[in-house]
């Protein structure tokens, strides 16, 4: 991060000289003249390097997350109110919570009992809704497909924590995801047709354009309300669920 913006904001002061030369005309300064100047300048107080590239940082982040704001506001009923996702907490809870997630996300996979206790730990007035969002590809897009699967037979929390649990990301294989399946009761075949069927994988593929949609770059991504919260930020998240209830 520091070193394109580094060079941002070289290039911003080397930019600048041309307007230098031109108003310094006057003065007979030439463009190697001031360009000398600015390096002095530059060598002298090397802060203005560094005040630039916090001012460049904060202004590109303040951009960013106004235009996730924007996005929020354009998805939200596609973000908290879609009838095919699945979640877990009273469906009338007051607060929302969003996760986009990957199968083989470490830190997913870390965070999942927390995820799975937030309507406990908010007296039930936490609703916890599942977007699926493999960006690993692979066998990662085959387990979300699967956990959607399994949900056609009611099996997807016991089938999206299962796959959460498994301690490494070498575990995930097509033999584990049909093993694990096997072992919650799932109809296997049943859940291998599912999987290939239209509406699962409309499911999935609707899921991973809203993601992009909101900038989701990374997992786990939460939302609540308007706010996002890149990865595993437990006390960000808890915040934002606090200011939420307090209205």
């Amino acid at each position: 991060m520091i070193r394109p913006l580094f060079a941002t904001a070289a290039l911003a002061l080397v930019a600048l000289t041309p307007a230098c030369a031109d108003s310094a005309q006057s003065g007979n300064m030439s463009r190697a003249e001031i360009e000398k100047i600015v390096h002095e300048y530059i060598v002298e107080h090397p802060e203005v390097i560094e005040e630039a590239i916090y001012a460049l940082s904060a202004r590109d982040k303040a951009a960013q997350e106004a235009a996730v704001k924007d996005a929020i506001k354009a998805h939200a009923d596609e973000l908290y109110n879609s009838p095919a996702d699945y979640s877990i907490g009273p469906a009338d809870a007051p607060v929302t919570v969003v996760e986009f997630f990957d199968y083989r996300c470490g830190y997913c996979k870390r965070s999942v009992d927390y995820v799975q206790g937030l309507p406990a730990a908010y007296d039930n007035k936490v609703r916890v809704v599942f977007k699926e969002h493999p960006i690993f590809g692979g066998i990662s897009h085959d387990a979300a497909l699967a956990a959607l699967a399994a949900g056609r037979q009611g099996k997807y929390r016991d089938m999206h924590v299962a796959m959460m649990k498994l301690k490494s990301n070498d575990d995930l294989t097509q033999d584990k995801i049909d093993s694990i399946a096997e072992g919650l009761g799932i109809n296997v075949q049943k859940m291998r047709a599912d999987m290939k069927s239209m509406d699962v994988q409309k499911q999935l593929s609707d899921a991973l354009a809203l993601g992009d949609d909101l900038h989701v770059d990374g997992t786990p991504g939460f939302f609540v309300g308007d706010t996002a919260i890149e990865g595993a930020n437990q006390p960000a998240l808890d915040e934002a669920i606090k200011k939420a209830l307090a209205g």
